[in-house]
């Protein structure tokens, strides 16, 4: 299993280091969205999966908007990106299947991935 470290919090690291523009779109602003919504989807994937994380990966999406402090427009899509992931999956599966599990070995790797190439283009 993957863990904060190699998901979140390079990304904090990096965006906590230098605050961006208050409203200015980030060059990573997709990337920012896409992992916005691997983290909803983790959240409701893990749970029916068994997992006994708790709020785990909902506290993850929120270390994110805390150190990114995306507002307005910014901070209301990576919000709706991270509630469409928990939202696709909860229409979809009610248990816990081998698909299910698939598709959360490879949000975590994707999630990982994304992380590092965030961090590695814009950490100062």
């Amino acid at each position: 299993m993957l863990h904060r470290s190699l998901i979140v919090a390079p990304i904090l690291l990096a965006l906590g280091a230098a605050p961006l523009r208050a409203q200015a779109p980030a060059p990573f602003d997709g990337d920012l969205a896409r992992l916005s919504e691997i983290l909803g989807a983790l959240h409701y994937l893990r749970t029916i999966c068994g997992a006994k994380e708790g709020q785990k990966w909902r506290n993850e999406m929120q270390a994110l908007i805390d150190a990114e402090v995306p507002s307005g427009e910014r901070r209301t899509r990576v919000i709706a990106s991270f509630n469409r992931g928990y939202q696709g999956f909860q229409q979809t599966y009610r248990t816990c299947t081998p698909a299910a599990d698939f598709a959360i070995r490879r949000y975590l790797e994707e999630g990982s991935r994304i992380a590092r190439d965030i961090t590695g283009r814009y950490a100062n």
